[in-house]
C-alpha cells in the first residue's frame, strides 16, 4: 500500500537557495561566510527571509557574546544496528569549509593533495553530481587565489594537467561523449574552460631594480638557511637547477642529513645504516629510506584535518570544534577518572577519502 501522507520520519531539513544550488541550513551554519552565497532573496519564503535577517542581525549585534560555530563534520566510523548511515563527500566539504581553507597558507597544500587524489585516483563520473560541481568550484577558487597571490603556480598547473587529462578520458568513454548528464557536463566544460584560462593567464614577472635585496644579493649563509627549511626533496632538486649557488649548497651533506632526520626516526635509520659505516652519503641514504618507508605524510602539511576520538568529529585543529568532552560535565568527570582526554588523530588526505563510498 503506498504511503501518501507526510512521512513523520522525515528529518525536517531546512533548505536555502544559494548560488551553487539548494543547500541545507545546518550545513551553511558551519561555514565561515554564512550568508554570502545566498541569492534570490525575494523569491524565497517569509520563514527563510526572517531566519536570514535574524542571523545577519545576530552576527552584527552579538558577535562578541556568541561565538560562531567552527567548521566541523560528524563522521560515521562504523555502521551498527543503532547507527546506520553513510558520509556524504559534498556535505563534509561544505561543513569543513574547504572553500575558505584554499586561501589559508597553512591548509593550501592539504587541499591541493586532496584535489590531486580526487582527480587522479577517482574518475569524475564516479562521484555524485553535487560532489563533481563542488570539486570544480574548489579548483576554480584555488586558481583565483594562485592568480592573485602568484604563489604555488606549479601545484595549480599539475592540477590543471590532471583535470584536462581526465576530461579527455571522459570524452572518449561512451561513444565519443562523456558518460552522464549532458547538462551537467556543459556546466563542467564551462568551469574547466575558466580554470584553464585563469592558469594560462598567470605570468610571474621579475621584480624591478627598485626592489632590493634580491635573492642573488643574499650571502651564501642565508641561502643555506633557506635550503635547510625545505622539507621536499623535489624542491631541492629544482633549486639546484635554478642557480649555481643553490646547487653548491644542495650538494652539501648537511642539507640532506637534516632532511633525513626530519622524515625518518632513529630506528628506521639504524635498519639501513651500519655502525661501522663512517662516511655516509646522506642523499643516497635519504632516497633509500624514502623507497623503503615512504615520507611522513603529516609532515608535508602545515595543518591537517583531525578526528576527535570522543565525538567522532572531523575538524581543523587550529579552529577547534564543539566536543562532548567540553560540553558534558559528566563525561568530563569520566574522562578524568580514565586518565584524561585522548589527543585527536591526524587525518591525511588519503585517509579522509576512506570515510566516503567513492
Amino acid at each position: 500500500m503506498p504511503f501518501i501522507s507526510k512521512d513523520w520520519r522525515s528529518p525536517g531539513e531546512e533548505w536555502v537557495k544559494t548560488d551553487e544550488g539548494w543547500e541545507k541550513k545546518k550545513v551553511l551554519e558551519c561555514t565561515a561566510q554564512r550568508y554570502a552565497a545566498i541569492s534570490n532573496f525575494n523569491n524565497i519564503d517569509e520563514k527563510q527571509q526572517k531566519w536570514i535577517q535574524e542571523g545577519e542581525e545576530g552576527d552584527k549585534s552579538t558577535a562578541d557574546t556568541v561565538a560562531r560555530v567552527p567548521p566541523h563534520c560528524h563522521i560515521t566510523i562504523k555502521c551498527t544496528r543503532e547507527i546506520a548511515g553513510f558520509n556524504g563527500l559534498s556535505e563534509a566539504v561544505r561543513r569543513l569549509d574547504f572553500s575558505s581553507a584554499v586561501r589559508d597558507v597553512r591548509r593550501f597544500n592539504y587541499i591541493c593533495a586532496l584535489l590531486e587524489l580526487l582527480l587522479g585516483g577517482q574518475r569524475l563520473t564516479h562521484l555524485p553530481g553535487a560532489a563533481q560541481k563542488l570539486l570544480l568550484s574548489m579548483l576554480e577558487q584555488l586558481a583565483d587565489h594562485v592568480a592573485t597571490s602568484k604563489h604555488n603556480l606549479n601545484a595549480l598547473r599539475a592540477l590543471v594537467v590532471a583535470l584536462s587529462g581526465l576530461r579527455e578520458a571522459e570524452r572518449r568513454a561512451c561513444w565519443g561523449r562523456p558518460l552522464g548528464s549532458r547538462a551537467l557536463w556543459r556546466h563542467h566544460d564551462r568551469a574547466i574552460a575558466r580554470i584553464t584560462r585563469i592558469a594560462q593567464g598567470i605570468h610571474i614577472h621579475e621584480p624591478g631594480p627598485e626592489v632590493v635585496p634580491k635573492l642573488h644579493d643574499l650571502p651564501e649563509e642565508c641561502i643555506r638557511e633557506i635550503m635547510l627549511r625545505i622539507s621536499d626533496h623535489r624542491d631541492l632538486d629544482a633549486a639546484s637547477s635554478a642557480w649555481s649557488v643553490m646547487a653548491s649548497v644542495c650538494s652539501e651533506q648537511r642539507v640532506w642529513r637534516e632532511l633525513v632526520m626530519f622524515h625518518f626516526t632513529q630506528q628506521q635509520l639504524n635498519t639501513v645504516l651500519t655502525k661501522e659505516e663512517k662516511d655516509v652519503d646522506w642523499k643516497k641514504l635519504f632516497h633509500q629510506l624514502r623507497k623503503l618507508y615512504g615520507l611522513r605524510e603529516e609532515a608535508q602539511y602545515a595543518e591537517t584535518l583531525s578526528l576527535c576520538r570522543h565525538c567522532k568529529c572531523l575538524f581543523w585543529r587550529s579552529l577547534g570544534h564543539p566536543c562532548i568532552a567540553d560540553q558534558c560535565p559528566e563525561y568530563r568527570e569520566r574522562l578524568k577518572e580514565a586518565g584524561g582526554p585522548l589527543p585527536p588523530h591526524p587525518v591525511p588526505p588519503a585517509a579522509f577519502l576512506k570515510f566516503f563510498s567513492l
